[in-house]
């Protein structure tokens, strides 16, 4: 591949060590030679959109410069939750806890529309939890389906309460970013 290409990459996790979980997930990236971490949200934390019983996740989001194809991304995403412990083909339950979940939301301005893979995500604009951390990084991105800027979809969809800035100390924190301001990382 040419140039690199701007994507981004939402991470949540509502089992076990929650933090751990992320940290981790954003530690082997930094660790895959064709990627490289550009800005990182804040942590938020939400409440589960599956079914009841289930804890709060904590979710990111992640600005990420890479050389390799969106496939090729999705299943660098994949082997990561893998390795994590996620199972996608074990897991019965839609929208059901996970130790790691990573989404692929967008890939520069493309659309793709395949079998396993959906670019933008398809319902990154609905999701208080995906858009707060992603307009913390990229709120003037144009939506390259829907239009509009995701600030405007946050501001037309926000529901106050369901998406909270995650305040408690955090290896997060200690991965570069401080005090609420997403973090743009340098080369």
């Amino acid at each position: 591949m040419g140039d690199p290409i701007r994507a981004h990459v939402a991470l949540g996790s509502n089992l076990g060590d929650r933090v751990a979980h992320l940290v981790g997930a954003r530690q082997r990236l930094a660790q895959v030679e064709s990627v490289r971490i550009v800005a990182a949200s804040g942590l938020w934390e939400t409440e589960p959109v599956g079914p009841a019983g289930q804890g709060a996740y904590l979710n990111a989001v992640l600005a990420l410069d890479v050389r390799v194809s969106p496939r090729d991304l999705l299943e660098i995403l994949l082997d990561i939750e893998r390795r994590a412990g996620r199972d996608r083909d074990l897991q019965s339950v839609r929208w059901g806890p996970r130790v790691l979940d990573l989404d692929l939301l967008l890939y520069a301005d493309l659309l793709v529309s395949e079998p396993g893979l959906e670019i933008p995500h398809p319902r990154l604009h609905e999701r208080a939890f995906v858009l707060e951390p992603l307009c913390e990084i990229a709120g003037g991105l144009v939506h390259p389906r829907i239009g509009g800027t995701l600030n405007a979809h946050l501001a037309h969809g926000r529901n106050p309460g369901t998406a909270r800035p995650w305040k408690a100390k955090s290896h997060w924190l200690s991965q570069g970013r401080c005090d609420g301001v997403a973090e743009k990382i340098e080369s």
